[in-house]
């Protein structure tokens, strides 16, 4: 058992035991994980980045974290197979030659001169 699964695994059982499977369809769900992340957006808005609280963005990081989870557990998603299949699909989007130092999105790197 990897460390995602065990997470997950943690995750239903605390879920379980309060019967809130009832509420965790993949819209609520998905909206969460949305939310989540506007509330750790949140924690830096308007400093510096250096200022935000450490301890509220790990908090909002773990909610974030933990609602991405849940949803690839709805639909059974394997989390190390499906982020290393988006690594490679960006690896050909942004092929080092012409992405590395670069901000640019995919459609914009081959207008750049080589």
């Amino acid at each position: 058992m990897n460390d995602w699964e065990t997470l997950i695994n943690k995750l239903r059982q605390f879920n379980q035991e309060r019967d809130w499977a009832q509420f965790h369809n993949a819209k609520d769900l998905a909206l969460a994980l949305s939310i989540e992340a506007s509330e750790l957006n949140e924690l830096f808005l308007w400093k510096k980045a250096e200022e935000a609280d450490q301890e509220k963005i790990k908090e909002e990081l773990a909610d974030v974290f933990a609602f991405a989870l849940q949803l690839a557990d709805k639909y059974q998603l394997d989390v190390n197979q499906i982020v290393s299949d988006k690594i490679a699909k960006n690896a050909q989007k942004y092929p080092v030659d012409k992405a590395k130092g670069s901000a640019k999105k995919y459609n914009e790197l081959s207008l750049s001169p080589q």
